[in-house]
């Protein structure tokens, strides 16, 4: 199972062919637009809490039965000094490097891997009406190199479900904005009147850079 790093202006900004353990079309819809295009065309609409629960969205999934469920699946792509792949997928030798806080790190112990949306800010945005096929989909979206990455586990930790209006990363703001607006925009989720200004401001002073995302269904 690989995932694609592509990069634009120092901001991820294609997402891979594959859409690796998801029940979507043969061709999903995919659109190109600057970010500052993308933020706009999201929807707002209130969000709701109600009946969650993380057991509702199953993850860490092992989709190609390899060994390596999606956590590990991450830290080996996302290496920036590849590790040894051992029994039981034990990854040794490696060297990671977290973007949110430019921490390097080379126990895998040390890194979470954060959905970038989180799974409670799914719920709140939309995954409340989803089956639960569709939220272990978007829990172990190997398809497109934004919705999951490999952070330092204590920063990882102070974002918890936090959405762009109370929290941001840090490093790479824009590259941050960026992916959160195309993972939002790949899984068609709402968001909040706040955390739509706060994208909006923040992308203003960001490079209005073309962001491609298809469609997760």
């Amino acid at each position: 199972m690989t995932r694609t790093l592509r990069w634009a202006g120092g901001l991820l900004a294609t997402v891979t062919a594959a859409t690796l353990g998801l029940s979507a079309p043969a061709q999903a819809a995919t659109v190109s637009v600057p970010l500052r295009t993308l933020v706009a065309d999201l929807p707002v609409a209130a969000e709701s809490r109600t009946g969650y629960s993380r057991s509702l969205f199953p993850h860490w999934t092992d989709a190609d039965s390899d060994g390596c469920n999606t956590r590990y699946e991450v830290l080996i792509a996302e290496a920036t000094t590849r590790p040894t792949v051992g029994s039981g997928c034990q990854l040794t030798g490696g060297r990671w490097r977290s973007y949110y806080d430019g921490a390097y790190w080379t126990n895998p112990s040390d890194l979470d891997i954060d959905h970038m949306v989180p799974l409670a800010e799914a719920w709140d945005s939309g995954a409340r009406n989803w089956t639960t096929s569709r939220r272990q989909a978007f829990a172990n979206d190997l398809g497109d190199v934004r919705s999951l990455v490999a952070v330092t586990d204590n920063v990882n930790q102070a974002k918890g479900d936090q959405d762009p209006a109370t929290w941001l990363p840090t490093n790479e703001k824009c590259r941050y904005v960026g992916e959160w607006v195309a993972v939002k925009t790949r899984w068609r989720l709402s968001v909040d009147s706040a955390e739509k200004s706060a994208l909006t401001s923040r992308a203003s002073s960001c490079t209005n850079i073309t962001l491609t995302v298809t469609h997760a269904y």
